[in-house]
């Protein structure tokens, strides 16, 4: 499904990202029990309205356009293994590369995440985290790079799959 660019922004801005869904009920969790309770993840793009991410302290109102965040299909915890091991994440504008990172070089991962939130607030089967993003995002290049009208970006997580998003501008 396309992504539009709302009326107020130059562009939108790429992250590949990786989802990890919760499968069981998580507070207080040491970080190995929140590893261990995730059920799956997938390949997650979140593109960003950079504008409107920087009129507040919050970063809410940027990172909801509409339809975005595309999600790919679950894959379960088993057949991707542990991400600290390493799996290569790719985004493509227009089959260019621009970022190229793996995820054994995530700040935190996945289990200290889980724990960390789930400190302040009980996670529940079916919630999802997405990780961050490695170097390479658009708005940060010199000049910036910014997803327009006809552009396709393609976010890609090594045994998770690839999402191709076509961009249009709002009518």
């Amino acid at each position: 499904m396309p992504v539009t660019i709302p009326a107020n922004e130059p562009g939108l801005d790429w992250e590949v990202e990786v989802a990890a869904y919760v499968g069981t009920r998580l507070n207080d969790a040491d970080p190995d029990t929140a590893r261990r309770a995730v059920l799956g993840y997938s390949t997650f793009n979140d593109l960003t309205a950079r504008t409107a991410q920087k009129i507040t302290s919050q970063w809410t109102l940027g990172k909801n356009v509409d339809n975005s965040g595309p999600i790919g299909p679950l894959v379960t915890a088993d057949e991707v293994g542990d991400l600290r091991d390493g799996l290569r994440v790719q985004t493509r504008v227009n089959g260019t590369t621009v970022q190229d990172a793996n995820t054994a070089s995530l700040i935190f991962d996945v289990g200290e995440l889980l724990s960390f939130i789930s400190k302040t607030l009980t996670l529940n089967p079916g919630d999802v985290l997405v990780t961050g993003t490695p170097a390479g995002v658009g708005y940060v290049r010199q000049p910036p790079w910014l997803l327009v009208d006809g552009d396709e970006v393609e976010v890609e997580v090594e045994r998770l799959g690839t999402l191709r998003t076509p961009i249009r501008k709002a009518c």
